[in-house]
C-alpha cells in the first residue's frame, strides 16, 4: 500500500526544487551535484554526450538509490506529449507524463488503460522502468502494456525498438532500471473505457483465505488484501468490480466470511478515508476506482519505507504462512501490507516474468534500522519460493541470488554494456545489484 505525496501539489505547482534532492518517502538524500531540464532529445543527447555519471530522476518514489547518480539528474517534466493514435489502439507519451494525467485524458477521449497501480501520481516512464503493477488474475505489470520504448543511449544515441520490429529487444528494454538509458516515450496499448465498482470487505481468516484461494482472489477485476500480521486474518479485502455498459452493482454483503463495509475505509486503521477513491460499490470510470488513493489528494507526508517480494502464485499461500510466521517481529514496525496478484509476462526484468504472481507488500514505518535487520529474515522464509524484490523498494538479497532467480538476468547485463559502454548511467544501486564485477 502505498500514501502519496504528490509531486505537483494539490495545486498542480512544480515541486521546490529543494524538495528534488530527496525522494517521496524522505529516506535518501540524492547526491547529484547538478541538475537540468531539457526540453528536446536533441538537447537531452548533448548532454549525455558531454557527461560522464547522468540519471533521469522521475517522481522519486523508489526506496532505493537506483535512480541517484554522483553526476548529472536529468528533469524530463518538459516531456510532457501524448499521443493517441485510434487505428492502433495505442497512446505515446512522454517521460514526464504522470499516469493521473494521462488517464484522466484517456478516459475523456473514450480509451482506457488494462490496469493502474494504487498511486495515480507516479510517472509512466518511471514505472514502468521498475514493472510497477496493480492486481488482477488476468493482469500484468504496468510494464506489459508498452508496445514501443524511445531511450538515448550511452553514446548520445537515439533508439526506437518496437514490439513488431524488436520484440527481444523491447522485452529487455521497458523494466530496464535506467540501466540502458534515458527513456524519452513510450507508447502503450489501450482498450475502449470502462466501469469499475469498488467494494471492501473486512475480517477474513487465513483458514477461510486458504480455502476459498482462488475465489477470493479472484473475487473482482482486481483485488487486494491488507494484513498487519497480528492475527491470523486479513482485516480488509478491497474488491474492484468491472461493470458492463450501464449495469447496475449489487455486491454481496459476506465474502467467504468478511463483511461488506458500512462506511468508507482506508487501508490504515485510524486514518481518515477522504483520499481514498471511492468505494460501498459506487460505479465510476476505471481511472478513478482502479487506484486506491485520488489523483487530487496528498494523504500523507510519505514517512515511510516499503517492500515488496513476489513469489509463484500456486505457492502464495504457503508463503503468506511463512511470512505470517514472523508476525510477531514485523508487526512493531509495519503500518500495513498489501497482498496483490500480477499475471506471467515475458519481460526479462520484470518481478512477474514467466510467472503468475503473488506480490507481498509491506509499508513500514520509518524505523529504517530495524527493517534493514527484519529484510534478511523476511528474505530466508521465503526463500523456497524463489521471491523476487521489486526493483524500486527496498531489499537486502545479493546479487548473486539475483542472478538465480531471473532467468535472463546476465543477458540483460550484457545489454546495459552493450548500451552503456562508458558506465554514464551506473551508479552503487546498478554496480551492487546488477552490473558490479
Amino acid at each position: 500500500m502505498n500514501s502519496p505525496t504528490d509531486e505537483k501539489g494539490d495545486a498542480g505547482l512544480l515541486p521546490d526544487p529543494q524538495s528534488l534532492r530527496s525522494n517521496w518517502a524522505g529516506n535518501l538524500v540524492f547526491k547529484a551535484s547538478q541538475r537540468s531540464e531539457p526540453a528536446t532529445v536533441e538537447e537531452l543527447q548533448r548532454l549525455i554526450k558531454a557527461c560522464s555519471r547522468i540519471k533521469a530522476l522521475g517522481t522519486r518514489h523508489s526506496f532505493h538509490n537506483i535512480a541517484d547518480t554522483l553526476g548529472m539528474h536529468l528533469l524530463l517534466r518538459r516531456f510532457d506529449e501524448m499521443t493517441l493514435d485510434p487505428a492502433a489502439r495505442t497512446v505515446s507519451v512522454g517521460a514526464g507524463v504522470r499516469y493521473g494525467e494521462l488517464a484522466a485524458w484517456l478516459h475523456a477521449k473514450g480509451y482506457a488503460l488494462k490496469n493502474l497501480a494504487s498511486l495515480p501520481h507516479i510517472s509512466v516512464v518511471g514505472a514502468c522502468a521498475t514493472a510497477s503493477h496493480g492486481s488482477g488474475l488476468g493482469n500484468q505489470c504496468l510494464s506489459a502494456e508498452v508496445s514501443a520504448v524511445e531511450f538515448v543511449d550511452g553514446r548520445g544515441e537515439r533508439i526506437a525498438w518496437t514490439r513488431q520490429s524488436e520484440p527481444q529487444k523491447l522485452a529487455a528494454s521497458v523494466v530496464a532500471l535506467g540501466a540502458l538509458g534515458v527513456v524519452t516515450r513510450v507508447t502503450l496499448d489501450v482498450a475502449a473505457t470502462f466501469s469499475i465498482a469498488q467494494t471492501v470487505y473486512e475480517n477474513l481468516s487465513l483458514d477461510s483465505l486458504d480455502r476459498h484461494w482462488e475465489e477470493v482472489l479472484g473475487a473482482g477485476y482486481s483485488v487486494s488484501l491488507f494484513t498487519d500480521w497480528r492475527q491470523d486474518r486479513i482485516r480488509q479485502i478491497w474488491v474492484k468490480r468491472r461493470l458492463a455498459q450501464g449495469a447496475e452493482t449489487d455486491p454481496p454483503e459476506s465474502l467467504f466470511g468478511a463483511l461488506r463495509q458500512k462506511d468508507k475505509l482506508h487501508p490504515l486503521p485510524g486514518h481518515a478515508p477522504e483520499p481514498c477513491t471511492e468505494q460501498m460499490g459506487q460505479p465510476g470510470p476505471w481511472f478513478q476506482r482502479l487506484p486506491h488513493f485520488r489523483m487530487d489528494f496528498t494523504p500523507s507526508s510519505g514517512a515511510e519505507l516499503q517492500t515488496e517480494y513476489f513469489v509463484p502464485l500456486d505457492r502464495g499461500m504457503e508463503a503468506l504462512l511463512a511470512v505470517q510466521r514472523l508476525g510477531a517481529a514485523i508487526a512493531p514496525h509495519l503500518h500495513i501490507s498489501e497482498i496483490r496478484t500480477v499475471a506471467a509476462d515475458h519481460l526479462w526484468m520484470s518481478m512477474a516474468c514467466e510467472r503468475d504472481s503473488l506480490a507481498i507488500h509491506f509499508t513500514w514505518q520509518p524505523h529504517g534500522e530495524a527493517v534493514q535487520r527484519l529484510l534478511p529474515q523476511i528474505e530466508a522464509s521465503l526463500a523456497p519460493f524463489r521471491a523476487r524484490p521489486h526493483w524500486g523498494k527496498l531489499f537486502r538479497m545479493p546479487r548473486k541470488r539475483l542472478q538465480e532467480i531471473y532467468p535472463r538476468f546476465h543477458d540483460f547485463v550484457a545489454l546495459a554494456k552493450h548500451c552503456d559502454p562508458e558506465g554514464k548511467f551506473r551508479n552503487a544501486y546498478l554496480d551492487r545489484y546488477l552490473l558490479g564485477d
